[in-house]
C-alpha cells in the first residue's frame, strides 16, 4: 500500500496492533500540589509518512489510461503516479468482491472468504463473504499507526444479509478501519439515483438536484475530506480509498 507493510495486524515494525496502552508517567501523591499529570499521548504515524489516495476502477483494463501507456489521456492520473507509485505487479480475480477484498486485505481473495461476489456467496470456506476478524483491513493498520482513513464510493464486501440498518455494521468501511464512508454498498448503482450512505446512514443527496451524478458528488466529497484533513491536522498522514462505480453496469454517462 506504499508506506507500510500489508502483512495484516502487524505494522512493518514489527510492533503488534492494536498499540497496548500508553503507561502512567506522572505522580500520585498524598495532595494535588504532591502530584504530578501526565496524559496519555495518542498514537502518531511516523515522521514523514506519506498521503495515500489509493484508485479502483471497475472493468477498466490495466493498459487502458495513457499512464500505462494506452489511449485514454488521463492527465491528473498522471500527474499523480509521477510523484507518487505505479504499481505493475497486481492481480484481479476478476470479478468485483473478491479483487476488493484481496486489495484491502493484502490476502488471497479465498483467505478472506471472498472467493466469489457477494450475492453469490454460499456456506463453505472460503465462499461465505464473512471476511475474517484475523485479516485486519488496510484502513484499521493505518488508523492504528496514526492516520485518518476514508472510502469513497462502491465497497461490495458487505454480505447480503448485513446490509441493513438492522446491521451488523462490523463488515461495513467503518467496521473495517475506515473513519469515514461515503458510498455505495452493492455490486452496481443508478448514477443518477444512487442508495447511498454515509457511514451507517442512507442518504438522498440527488433529491432536488437534476444534474446530479454519482460520479462528479464522490468527487467532491473526497476533496472536501481532503481539505478538511489539510485544514485541521497538516501533519497528519491520511489514506483515502477512492473507488468509483461508473464504468461499471448500468453505465450511466452525462452527456458530456
Amino acid at each position: 500500500m506504499g508506506a507500510k507493510d500489508s502483512t495484516q495486524g502487524t505494522p512493518s515494525n514489527g510492533e503488534p496492533l492494536p498499540k497496548p496502552d500508553a503507561p502512567f508517567n506522572g505522580k500520585i501523591g498524598r495532595t494535588v500540589k504532591d502530584s504530578k499529570p501526565d496524559f496519555p499521548k495518542g498514537v502518531e504515524a511516523p515522521a514523514g509518512a506519506p498521503n495515500i489516495l489509493l484508485i479502483l476502477t471497475d472493468d477498466v483494463g490495466f493498459g487502458a489510461t495513457s499512464v500505462f501507456g494506452g489511449p485514454i489521456r488521463t492527465p491528473n492520473f498522471q500527474r499523480v503516479a509521477d510523484r507518487g507509485l505505479r504499481y505493475n505487479c497486481w492481480h484481479t480475480t476478476a470479478l468485483c468482491s473478491p479483487t476488493r477484498a484481496a486489495l484491502i486485505t493484502g490476502r488471497n481473495h479465498h483467505t478472506v472468504a471472498s472467493g466469489v461476489i457477494t450475492e453469490f456467496a454460499t456456506g463453505f470456506p472460503g465462499y461465505n463473504s464473512l471476511v475474517p476478524k484475523s485479516c485486519g483491513a488496510v484502513g484499521a493498520v493505518l488508523r492504528e499507526n496514526g492516520y485518518n482513513t476514508s472510502w469513497f464510493g462502491k465497497m461490495h464486501n458487505v454480505p447480503d444479509w448485513m446490509s441493513s440498518q438492522a446491521g451488523p455494521f462490523d463488515l461495513w468501511p467503518n467496521g473495517l478501519g475506515f473513519e469515514y464512508f461515503y458510498g455505495f454498498l452493492g455490486g452496481d448503482s443508478d448514477q443518477w439515483h444512487p442508495a447511498l450512505y454515509e457511514n451507517t446512514t442512507p442518504i438522498e443527496p440527488y433529491l432536488g438536484d437534476p444534474t446530479y451524478i454519482l460520479d462528479r458528488d464522490l468527487a467532491d466529497k473526497a476533496i472536501a475530506w481532503m481539505r478538511m484533513q489539510h485544514a485541521v491536522a497538516p501533519t497528519k498522514p491520511w489514506l483515502l480509498y477512492y473507488c468509483t462505480g461508473t464504468a461499471h453496469a448500468p453505465h450511466h454517462a452525462p452527456k458530456d
